[in-house]
C-alpha cells in the first residue's frame, strides 16, 4: 500500500522524508516493529509511544506518525499530526480499505443497557436475514467466530480489522457498544455510523483514569451524535438535552414520554414459574404488543432500543417478537432454569448503583424472599464493598456474602468489609467464602417463591486469585448442584 493513500483522510505535515513509498503494515505496539511498517506513536496511560521511536526505526520501521518531536535518523519519514489517536483511526480505516462503507454500522452508547441491546439487535436482524457482526463487552462475533473482549470498545485498528473480517465474511451489518472512553480516545473515529443510539446516562466512570467529571462524561457520550446519520434517543433521560448539544444527525426518540416517536404504555410484570418477564404496548411509529422473558422496566427500554433500530430495516413485527422471545444475554439478568418453584439468575451487577437497580427491580415482582449472593473484587475500592453490602442488606431478605475476584487480597478481609456494610441495614446474612459452596447453599436452601441473584460475575468464566485466572463458570456450578438434585423442584 502507498503511504500517501494511508494518509488520505488526515491533516498532517511531513517534517522529514517523503510519502511516496510502499508500506507493509500499520502498528502502534513497538513489539510488532518490522521492516516496512508505519509506527503510530500513541500517548497511553502507562507508556508513551514516542519514547520508542528510535527503537522501532532501528528495527526497520521507515515511517513514524507523531504528535511530538522525536529524534530519529534522516532517512526515516516523520508525519506530524495534532492527535495520533485520531490519526491511527483514520489510517486504520484506509489500511483495511474502509470496510465500514460496506456495512450498515450501528453504535450504541449509554451507561447501562448497551450489552443487552446489542444482542437484541443482532438477534432480530439475523432472524430477518441480515448477517450481523457484533462488538461489545463480552465478545466480538464474526459469523461463527467468537473472540473474547478486553475492552467494551477495542482500539481503532482492531475495530477496522473486525469490520474488514465482517465484510469479507458476508456480514451486511455490525452492531457495537460504544463506550465514552472509546469516543474520547477516537477508537470509533475514521468512519460515520449509520445509526447512533443513546440509552441512558448516570454518573459513572468518573475518576483520574477515566473522566474528570460528569460534564466530561456527558460530552464524550454526545460525540457519537456528531458522527452518525440517524440518532435514536431515550426520550425519558434527564441528560438528553446535553447529549443532543452539537448533534449533526437526524433525531428519533423512544420511551414512556407521550411525545416520543415510539411510546411504551400498559407495562405489566410477568411470572411464568421460574421465569420473570415484562410485557407492554408500543405505539407511535410502530403499534404492537411486546413481551419478553427478561425482568424489569429496564428490559422495556432495552427492547425498545432494539425495536427502534430494527424498524429502519423494515423488519416484520412477527420477527421482532419471535426474536425478543428467545433472547438471552450471558450474565445480564440471565435466568438459569432450575426449578418452577423459584427463580435463579446471574447478573453482572458489580457496584452499588447497578446492584440497587437490579434488586429494586426484582422486589417489584414481590418474591417470597429475595436472596442476593455476591462478593467484591480485590485490589479495588473498599468503599464499594461497604456500599454493596448496605444496598443488599436493605433490599434483599438474605445476603450471601462470598468471594468474587480476590486478586492479591485475602478473601476473608474482603468479606469482612462487605459485612461491615451489611450490618448498616437489617437484612439477614451468611458468609461462605468459597463461591461454589455459596451457590450450592443458595440453591439447596431455596424456598418456594424465592428469587435468587448471583451477582457480580455475570459473563465472566474465571476467578482471579493471586495473579492467576482459574476457570469458574457459574452456569457450570449451578449445573453441578442441579445434577445432585437436593432442592425443591
Amino acid at each position: 500500500m502507498q503511504l500517501k493513500s494511508l494518509l488520505e483522510d488526515m491533516e498532517y505535515e511531513v517534517t522529514q522524508g517523503n510519502i511516496q513509498q510502499e508500506i507493509s503494515a500499520l502498528i502502534y505496539d513497538s513489539r510488532k516493529a518490522a521492516p516496512g511498517a508505519v509506527f503510530v506513536c500513541i500517548c497511553g496511560a502507562v507508556r508513551d509511544g514516542h519514547d520508542f521511536a528510535a527503537e522501532v526505526t532501528q528495527k526497520g520501521c521507515p515511517v513514524l506518525i507523531v504528535e511530538k518531536e522525536v529524534a530519529v535518523d534522516e532517512d526515516v519519514t516523520v508525519i506530524r499530526v495534532k492527535d495520533t489517536r485520531l490519526a491511527l483511526a483514520q489510517a486504520s480505516a484506509a489500511f483495511f480499505g474502509h470496510p465500514a462503507r460496506e456495512l450498515t454500522t450501528i453504535g450504541i452508547t449509554g451507561t447501562k443497557g448497551k450489552t443487552t441491546a446489542t444482542y437484541m439487535v443482532r438477534s432480530i436482524l439475523e432472524h430477518s436475514g441480515y448477517k450481523t457482526g457484533l462488538i461489545g463487552t463480552i465478545e466480538t462475533i464474526i459469523g461463527e467466530e467468537k473472540i473474547p473482549s478486553a475492552n467494551t470498545t477495542p482500539e481503532s485498528y482492531m475495530v477496522q480489522e473486525y469490520f474488514r473480517k465482517m465484510a469479507d465474511a458476508g456480514c451486511k451489518c455490525v452492531v457495537m457498544e460504544v463506550s465514552s472512553q472509546g469516543l474520547m480516545l477516537h477508537r470509533v473515529s475514521g468512519f460515520t455510523f449509520d445509526y447512533g443510539i443513546f440509552t441512558n446516562l448516570e454518573p459513572d466512570h468518573i475518576g483520574p483514569n477515566e473522566h474528570k467529571d460528569l460534564a466530561d462524561y456527558i460530552h464524550c457520550k454526545s460525540l457519537l451524535f456528531r458522527q452518525c446519520r440517524q440518532g435514536i434517543f431515550n426520550a425519558d433521560d434527564s441528560h438528553l438535552e446535553e447529549i443532543l448539544q452539537g448533534h449533526t444527525c437526524e433525531v428519533e426518540t423512544y420511551g414512556f414520554s407521550e411525545d416520543a416517536d415510539l411510546c411504551a404504555s400498559a407495562v405489566h410484570l410477568t411470572d411464568k414459574g421460574g421465569t420473570l418477564g415484562v410485557a407492554y404496548h408500543m405505539s407511535g411509529k410502530l403499534d404492537m404488543d411486546v413481551e419478553i422473558d427478561i425482568p424489569g422496566k429496564f428490559s422495556v427500554y432495552n427492547s425498545m432500543t432494539a425495536i427502534a433500530i430494527c424498524r429502519h430495516f423494515g423488519v416484520k413485527k412477527e420477527t421482532i417478537l419471535e426474536s425478543l422471545a428467545k433472547i438471552r444475554v450471558k450474565g445480564r439478568v440471565e435466568i438459569v432454569p432450575v426449578s418452577s418453584k423459584f427463580t435463579l439468575m446471574i447478573d453482572y451487577a458489580h457496584n452499588a448503583m447497578s446492584l440497587e437497580s437490579l434488586l429494586s427491580t426484582l422486589k417489584e415482582y414481590k418474591p417470597k424472599r429475595l436472596v442476593c449472593l455476591f462478593g467484591c473484587g480485590g485490589n479495588r475500592s473498599r468503599d464499594r464493598r461497604f456500599q454493596m453490602g448496605e444496598v443488599s442488606s436493605k433490599l434483599a431478605d438474605l445476603t450471601i456474602v462470598t468471594s468474587d475476584n480476590p486478586r492479591n487480597e485475602e478473601p476473608q478481609a474482603i468479606l469482612d468489609d462487605i459485612v461491615t456494610g451489611v450490618k448498616k441495614a437489617d437484612g439477614e446474612y451468611i458468609t461462605i467464602i468459597d463461591r461454589a459452596e455459596a451457590i450450592r447453599y443458595a440453591i439447596e436452601n431455596a424456598k418456594e417463591g424465592d428469587v435468587i441473584v448471583l451477582a457480580g460475575k455475570g459473563h465472566e468464566d474465571y476467578q482471579e486469585i493471586k495473579g492467576k485466572k482459574h476457570h469458574m463458570d457459574e452456569r457450570e456450578l449451578v449445573a453441578d448442584v442441579v445434577r445432585d438434585g437436593n432442592f425443591i423442584k
